[in-house]
């Protein structure tokens, strides 16, 4: 499979891709008027920081408890109800007068939910595409959310500012309710990948297999710490700029659009697997100019510019479905999802913590700088490397 026609060509691929996109911007939407609700209401760094990314941390009780789903569901029921119970539970937090600890109550659930989500659908897109299309797909899957990340950021901005932040939210769980039906019409009806009954010791079991390798393990760990440090800077867009974070959401869209294009398409597959390092310090770099407290469009270019390293993920998850069997796919996909959206929740809190006591400048420089130094240790403690040291 080499081109964008030949994806769009493949059945299923279309309705799975619009309704994900569907779903890229009502979170998006949704995430920015919720941080702007929280942050207006208790001027704290920490709470609006954990509003917009702590539904992350419960991907971790997914991953531990609930993740076997991910081959044991349907994928076409699964696909649509969660994308129901998204829209009920963002309509929910649009209710006058909800506590802040009944907003993170039903963000905990929401979390709860996307952990196994996530895993049903990179799995049902590991099924539809050839195996050399994977790449390719999950390339084009990250371009739209750089478009729609820039289209929810845009709009949720300036339907804070024209309507208000629950008027925000009943949009984006509309905006749900439309992408369960794309999933529902758009999709056929196909068997679960794995046999049984979704359980914790089927989940505990397939987790223990994933993880035993040392290679995935490997894998994992790039995917996801250098990654999470650098989502806890972004968390801080709206305590640094609160008049314009939507500007600084978009534009970090926008680099990762940027970057998702030219490794997904335009460097050679031979070339991909040398940029996993290369493009996560360019993911870390930029944000340590933050020390100088840049003014908003020199911030909006670092953040453009930092983007374009979250393409290492793509190198990454090529690398990581060659070492996994066909039928831990969406199991093993799940687990990358739900590891790196706890370790983007801890970072958020640990980053809206710092800044709580020093500055959001500070702590996004702090954060940059263990994500930089993260990755110059990764080739270091690789199992290839060791072992041809043993040789």
């Amino acid at each position: 499979m080499r081109s964008y026609r030949d994806l769009f060509r493949t059945p299923e691929f279309t309705p799975l891709f619009l309704s994900s996109s569907a779903q890229t911007v009502a979170r998006t939407t949704s995430g920015l008027a919720l941080a702007t609700l929280v942050f207006r209401e208790t001027a704290s760094p920490l709470l609006a920081a954990l509003s917009m990314f702590g539904p992350s941390l419960a991907h971790v009780l997914g991953a531990t408890l609930l993740m076997s789903a991910a081959d044991r569901l349907p994928p076409r029921a699964t696909t649509t109800g969660t994308a129901l119970v998204y829209a009920a539970l963002t309509a929910l937090l649009a209710l006058p007068g909800l506590p802040v600890a009944a907003v993170f109550a039903v963000l905990l659930l929401n979390g709860l939910v996307a952990s196994v989500g996530g895993g049903v659908r990179w799995g049902l897109l590991n099924e539809i595409l050839p195996e050399d299309g994977y790449l390719l797909g999950r390339s084009v899957f990250n371009m739209m959310n750089g478009l729609m990340q820039i289209t929810g950021y845009a709009a949720g901005g300036v339907l804070v500012a024209v309507l208000s932040p629950r008027r925000a939210l009943l949009l984006a769980a509309a905006l749900y309710v439309t992408a369960a039906a794309v999933a529902r019409l758009g999709l056929t009806r196909r068997p679960p990948r794995a046999t049984g009954r979704p359980s914790v010791r089927a989940t505990w079991t397939a987790n223990a297999q994933l993880w035993s390798s040392a290679p995935r393990r490997h894998v994992y760990l790039a995917l996801w710490i250098p990654n999470g440090l650098i989502v806890g800077c972004e968390s801080l867009y709206v305590s640094y700029a609160p008049d314009a974070a939507g500007t600084l959401f978009a534009c970090a869209a926008l680099g990762m659009l940027a970057g998702d294009i030219a490794v997904g398409r335009l460097v050679p597959p031979d070339r991909r697997r040398r940029l996993g390092i290369p493009l996560l310090l360019l993911l870390a770099t930029p944000y340590l100019a933050f020390v100088l407290r840049p003014p908003l469009a020199v911030a909006a270019a670092l953040v453009a510019v930092a983007s374009a390293g979250f393409a290492a993920s793509l190198v990454q998850q090529q690398r990581l479905m060659a070492l996994t069997p066909a039928g831990l796919s969406g199991h093993a996909l799940g687990l990358h999802s739900s590891g790196m959206l706890t370790l983007q929740g801890a970072c958020a809190a640990l980053a809206g913590g710092l800044a709580q006591l020093t500055s959001p400048a500070t702590a996004m420089t702090a954060l940059a700088a263990a994500s930089a130094g993260t990755t110059l240790l990764l080739p270091a403690t690789s199992p290839e490397r060791r072992t041809a040291v043993r040789v």
